[in-house]
């Protein structure tokens, strides 16, 4: 299971067990509505915190990636001059 997976079950997971506690809390409907809406409000906050942390990181990994890629053409754009060069002066 991949990481983003396993962070959504938990998530949902975490969502659905605070429900179920606040549902069979001693109170009162309107109270516990509002906790519900207050808590959901946090897991929205934290979901998009996450998301955007994951976000974030997938684009530095792919920057990083083109780097690497970029600095490989330019390592070998070199070496096949050099050889061409090497040749040249062998004719």
């Amino acid at each position: 299971m991949d990481t983003a997976k396993f962070w959504a079950a938990f998530t949902v997971g975490v969502l659905a067990g605070a429900a179920v506690a606040l549902i069979c809390a001693p109170q009162s409907g309107a109270k516990t509505r509002k906790q519900l809406k207050r808590r959901l409000d946090d897991a929205t906050d934290y979901v998009k915190d996450v998301g955007g942390d994951l976000g974030d990181r997938a684009g530095d990994a792919v920057n990083r990636g083109r780097d690497v890629v970029d600095d490989l053409v330019s390592s070998a754009q070199k070496a096949a001059q050099n050889a061409a060069k090497r040749v040249g002066d062998m004719v």
